[in-house]
């Protein structure tokens, strides 16, 4: 089957109107499917203002505003009967869902009823953000949902194999194939670090920036982020913290690290300078499947202090490229961040090191396997 034979109904709980790395790396996709001759057509929640522009043909699902103080998105409630007949009309042969909430679940039921390959990609640990708002007792439930649909699809793409192990341990039965993520290497480089801009936010060229990229929202283990940096501050580890994004939880945080600079959305190059401008990328997450962020400080040539879960597991190799700590350790957070710091020869090995394995994830490449999949999806089908 050729590319131009493939019709790829893509159903997304956030296409384009929430920035975050999941939705980026969808719509990469997208473009990457139009240049090969695919037809692609995307179903997902819009609002009036979205974040950034949609590629491709995107097709509005109803949807509510989530509630507990996460309004900013969206919860589609299945495929409408206008949804339905813009599917139909569009006749797809593959199905591919990106997000396991409700509409997701209501693409593989459509797929399944009228014998339409499905693929489904997961993209971001949905089961372990209940911890984070005491409903940790739903964690259980959400995996048996999750590993529901997974086995209900043709083809699961993970990020990396440490969540293929994950999924596998759940109980996940179908085919898992990988789909790993890309960078823009002009925009991430050591290159783009700007003493400058630094001095802007009153950072001396002597200080030892610790740095926070990502969402503001406490999932992303803010919580530790802050013990860590009061622990830090306890030690007399000599630091700054940057923080670059922002998010519901934007108030939360600067109460709990008040020293931190904040320095806002950023985007485009300017992202790529807030990154290189770090001298350690600090990222507790255990919510991540890839870690487009620390691949990007990896990019850029700035060391890594993880926590060792997954996503991280597969970009950071333990005491060259960073260093990998228990989740929620607080003190080993601290004596990695603190022998980097206090390190300047390590600092800068570290840094070549990650700019050196960066550079083997790029879009295009990454991107031609999840087209490979479909087709190897279909031809099993057929038996080609």
């Amino acid at each position: 089957m050729q590319p131009t034979d493939l019709r790829v109904a893509l159903f997304s709980g956030n296409y384009n109107y929430v920035r975050d790395g999941a939705n980026q790396s969808l719509n990469l996709l997208v473009g990457h499917l139009l240049s090969r001759g695919v037809k692609v057509r995307v179903y997902s929640p819009t609002v009036a203002e979205p974040a950034f522009p949609a590629i491709g043909d995107l097709v509005d699902v109803p949807a509510i505003p989530l509630v507990g103080g996460r309004g900013e998105y969206r919860a589609a409630l299945g495929i409408t009967p206008r949804v339905r007949r813009d599917i139909d009309a569009f006749a797809p042969n593959i199905v591919h869902v990106s997000a396991p909430e409700f509409l997701g679940h209501a693409a593989v039921a459509y797929a399944r009823k009228r014998d339409i390959a499905t693929v489904a990609s997961f993209h971001t640990r949905f089961e372990t953000y209940f911890r984070y708002y005491r409903l940790g007792f739903l964690e259980p439930i959400a995996k048996k949902r999750l590993t529901r649909i997974y086995n209900r699809v043709e083809e699961v793409l993970v990020p990396g194999p440490s969540m293929a192990e994950l999924l596998r341990g759940w109980g996940v039965k179908s085919s898992i194939g990988i789909w790993s993520r890309g960078i823009d290497h002009a925009r991430f480089d050591p290159a783009r670090r700007d003493t400058a801009w630094r001095r802007s936010l009153g950072i001396a060229d002597d200080e030892m920036v610790v740095g926070f990229l990502g969402r503001l929202v406490k999932e992303k283990g803010l919580d530790v982020f802050a013990d860590v940096v009061t622990e830090l501050r306890r030690r007399g580890v000599p630091h700054r913290v940057v923080v670059v994004g922002q998010g519901p939880a934007r108030d939360w945080f600067a109460g709990h690290v008040p020293e931190a600079v904040f320095a806002g959305f950023q985007s485009g190059d300017a992202l790529g300078r807030a990154v290189a401008s770090m001298d350690v990328f600090f990222n507790p997450s255990i919510t991540e499947t890839f870690g487009n962020v620390t691949l990007e400080a990896m990019a850029a040539g700035v060391p890594v202090v993880a926590a060792r879960a997954t996503g991280a597991v597969d970009l950071i190799e333990d005491g060259t490229t960073g260093f990998l700590v228990p989740p929620t350790d607080i003190g080993a957070y601290a004596d990695a961040i603190g022998r980097i710091v206090s390190d300047p020869a390590l600092r800068q090995s570290m840094g070549e090191a990650g700019h050196a394995k960066a550079a083997g994830y790029r879009w295009d490449t990454i991107n031609q396997t999840v087209l490979d999949t479909y087709s190897a999806v279909m031809a099993r089908r057929t038996g080609d």
